[in-house]
């Protein structure tokens, strides 16, 4: 069966597997903006430095992240990068809020996607199940699901969620022809006013509103690590993703944005602003159907959020952050702990405080500030430091791009905290400290791994790395092998291991040492037929006569041969044969005879392996005659 990847392989996949949440944003975000500025009434002061405030962010942010992604391939994203410049702390403090951003993703997406079904069943606000909300059993179910979607790899969520990512998109560009269609293209208006001691509160505030829609940037970072390729190759197709997503929403914010604020009526509780834009613009079955699509979509934000879970797990796996087991790979080749970690605080968030998305909106977007902030912070300091080194147009170019970009999301960290800590963004100051507790506490206990520039190494447990290997003592070969020892009982089963030999000592110069054991302090004999009495110096011919038979028909081959009779201990007499340091290659049958006479089986089969001191290579009895080379085409590590 041929190999199937479960990895991404181009820009269109990363933009459908992870875009779900930041493609979903102009759904949610122009509703709280406008509310602020319109009930104010700066709508006409500020509206369009807002707007274009958001829009000059996202391409500073996208630009620092496409370095972010070169720099970082190992799916830690901004963690990693932050480690990198400012030191361990950071990295602890960074995948703390990410954590915690990733979580709320879920949460707001599927409270959300409950809302819109409740709008259209009304039963889903009425009905209960053993004493719970019919609405609530409704979204742990579905989380359940997304999660074990999100579980069978980057493909599977991309063909699942995919759709409804394509979906959104597709509506957004209807969106944008409909409004350049009906209205023509209004791009909003600079007023310089909106910078004034009189309205730039207002205008700062309506700017972190829209600005949630980076809440998902940083899926894409993470989501490196999940492309096929070479690590240029995947950061190329990441940062390819981020640009189909965020060029979509941030022409959304100049084109269809202006629609909205002159369309809709912010007073109306009872309809969103999009919804009421999209009902104007549109045919009424495409406003239907844009509201299912808008449902469809809220779940790939979900499943986007776990995805990013995924990987950055695997990255804080690398950097002993986090134990194996939490960033091992299934066989979907993802890390499933975190997203079930995810999923069960989702359900059990959803069963003590409720579904009603407005729960969670509050605290939604302030995390995500402190990561952008500290992000290209970090961008900015290794930057500098490039050009300490080499003062070229492309990284003093860099630099310029990245300070902007660090200011400005510092700025909206400050102004969202401000806003929203009694509205709930103090959970971060309880949270954060405790992760970091737990990534400190993982990091001492599991070392510092080794930098992947000094040795290219993959942890497989806690402690365990196994470097590259190299044979440069012999020219770049494999190791040389000489002579090979294959122990046997005169059983069918043992001379399996003959298949294996065979085919390893055909080149030039290997020699097959056979190998049999007389009757020894253990109660066994190697040779069957032999009866276990007082040896004598006919039983010795037998042995000799079998290993002889067996060796003329190796040599008929061109095989060379040499036979070996000891007497004792089956596991010991194999173990001092090895300790000889004349063999360089032991061919063992993991079966030997079977019934009561067997013996490489059980302990004395395990007794050699831990005895060993040379390469080994174990056959387990396979449907092929003996007198059949057993081929090895491909090797599975």
């Amino acid at each position: 069966m041929a190999h199937v990847s479960h990895k991404l392989s181009n820009s269109l996949e990363g933009a459908l597997a992870g875009g779900g949440d930041p493609a979903t944003s102009p759904l949610y975000v122009f509703g709280p903006f406008l509310k602020l500025i319109v009930v104010a009434g700066v709508a006409q002061v500020t509206f369009g430095a807002s707007i274009w405030m958001v829009v000059l962010t996202v391409a500073l942010v996208s630009v620092m992240y496409r370095l972010v992604m070169k720099w970082i391939v190992d799916g830690s994203g901004g963690s990693g990068l932050s480690e990198e410049e400012f030191g361990s702390w950071a990295v602890k403090l960074n995948a703390s809020i990410t954590f915690i951003e990733y979580t709320l993703t879920f949460l707001v997406s599927m409270a959300a996607l409950i809302t819109f079904l409740a709008d259209r069943l009304p039963a889903l606000n009425h009905q209960r199940i053993l004493g719970i909300p019919l609405r609530t059993v409704l979204a742990i179910l579905l989380s359940i699901g997304t999660g074990w979607l999100v579980n069978r790899g980057p493909k599977m969520a991309a063909q699942v969620f995919g759709p409804a990512t394509a979906g959104v998109l597709l509506l957004l560009w209807t969106m944008i022809i409909a409004s350049i269609l009906q209205l023509g293209i209004r791009l909003p208006r600079i007023d310089w006013k909106a910078f004034s001691p009189d309205y730039i509160r207002y205008t700062l505030g309506g700017f972190v509103r829209i600005l949630a829609l980076m809440t998902g940037i940083e899926i894409f970072a993470n989501l490196v690590a999940a492309y096929e390729g070479t690590p240029r190759q995947k950061s190329r197709m990441a940062f390819k993703s981020l640009l189909i997503i965020m060029g979509t929403t941030s022409l959304t914010m100049l084109i269809v944005g202006p629609a909205i604020y002159e369309l809709s009526d912010v007073t109306n509780s009872e309809v969103s602003v999009f919804t009421q834009t999209m009902d104007k613009l549109l045919p009424a079955p495409l406003a239907v159907l844009g509201t299912l699509v808008g449902v469809l979509v809220l779940i790939s934000a979900s499943a986007a959020s776990a995805q990013g879970l995924q990987n950055l797990a695997l990255g804080l796996r690398l950097r002993h952050y986090v134990p194996a087991v939490v960033g091992q790979r299934n066989a979907f080749e993802v890390a499933a702990v975190p997203v079930w970690i995810e999923v069960a605080i989702v359900s059990l968030s959803f069963l003590v405080f409720g579904t009603n998305e407005g729960t969670y909106l509050a605290i939604y977007a302030a995390g995500v500030f402190i990561l952008l902030s500290m992000t290209a912070w970090a961008a900015t300091r290794r930057l500098i430091g490039y050009v300490r080194e080499e003062s070229t147009r492309g990284n003093v170019v860099a630099l310029f791009g990245t300070i902007p970009a660090a200011i400005l999301t510092s700025v909206a960290t400050i102004i969202i905290f401000m806003e929203r800590f009694a509205d709930g963004a103090w959970i971060y100051f309880i949270f954060i400290p405790l992760l970091y507790l737990v990534f400190s506490f993982f990091r001492s206990s599991l070392g510092v791994p080794i930098p992947h520039e000094e040795v290219r190494a993959l942890p497989f447990t806690e402690k365990i790395t196994v470097p590259t290997v190299r044979f440069a003592e012999n020219n770049g070969r494999l190791p040389v092998i000489n002579r090979v020892l294959v122990p046997l009982d005169g059983s069918e089963l043992s001379e399996m291991a003959l298949s294996a030999a065979s085919t390893i000592s055909r080149g030039d110069g290997i020699q097959l040492v056979l190998m049999s054991v007389r009757q020894g302090s253990d109660g066994h004999h190697l040779l069957p037929n032999i009866p276990a009495e007082p040896h004598t110096d006919g039983e010795a011919v037998d042995y000799e006569h079998y290993l002889g038979e067996v060796s003329a028909k190796l040599r008929q081959s061109g095989i060379t041969t040499e036979s070996s009779i000891t007497v004792g201990e089956a596991a010991e007499e194999i173990s001092y044969r090895i300790q000889g340091g004349d063999i360089d290659l032991l061919v063992l049958s993991t079966h030997g005879r079977s019934g009561v006479g067997r013996v490489l089986m059980g302990s004395v089969a395990n007794e050699v392996i831990q005895q060993a001191t040379i390469p080994m290579l174990l056959i387990r009895p396979f449907d092929q005659r003996n007198d059949k080379i057993l081929s090895l085409k491909k090797v599975l590590v």
